[in-house]
């Protein structure tokens, strides 16, 4: 795939300042003078915004599972395959668990994307984040030398509501924007 730019004959300086056409834009129907310089830049392999979106959130949803079911090679020997003895270990496997499968539906039957494709050497940077952070975060909440909040079961309860609600927030947002765009578009 490639990106096609329009670019102002009288000042070739801004080359890098030209816009990308949209698929649905009519040459004749441009703001031009009778001449027009074309550049056609080549974004490389495509890949679908589903496909990302998919990949992006089902990493972190597995990563976290391998460090919440502290399978071999994470933590040592002694470890395998054990559980932690706190429930609000298990309420952040759940939590986050929710979060990445809320995310995942909503890829599939919420949202609307306006451009069918992103370039596939995208797909690594924006992987390489939510995969990491997913690792670094479950590392040490699912770490079998963790220890609980300072205020106990207090502080987990206004935590878990403050998470609720952020993710009703999240996704009455998604839904908003998703009625902004008519279906098809």
């Amino acid at each position: 795939m490639s990106a096609l730019l329009l670019l102002d004959p009288d000042n070739l300086d801004d080359r890098l300042e030209g816009r990308s056409l949209k698929d649905e834009d009519i040459l004749q129907n441009l703001p031009v003078g009778t001449t027009a310089t074309l550049y056609f830049r080549d974004l490389g392999a495509q890949i679908s915004w589903v496909t990302v979106f998919l990949t992006e959130y089902a990493g972190p949803l597995s990563i976290y599972l391998l460090f919440y079911f502290r399978v071999p090679f994470i933590y040592g020997p002694k470890y395998d395959f054990t559980s932690s003895k706190y429930s609000v270990v298990h309420l952040a496997c759940i939590c986050h668990s929710f979060h990445y499968i809320k995310r995942l539906l909503e890829t599939l039957f919420v949202h609307r994307f306006s451009h069918g494709t992103m370039p596939l050497r995208n797909i690594f940077k924006n992987c390489t984040y939510y995969w990491g952070f997913a690792a670094w975060m479950a590392y040490y909440i699912n770490h079998p030398l963790y220890t609980p909040p300072a205020y106990g079961h207090e502080q987990v309860k206004l935590a878990l509501i403050i998470f609720l609600f952020c993710q009703l927030g999240n996704f009455s947002i998604h839904i908003a924007l998703r009625n902004l765009r008519p279906a098809g578009e």
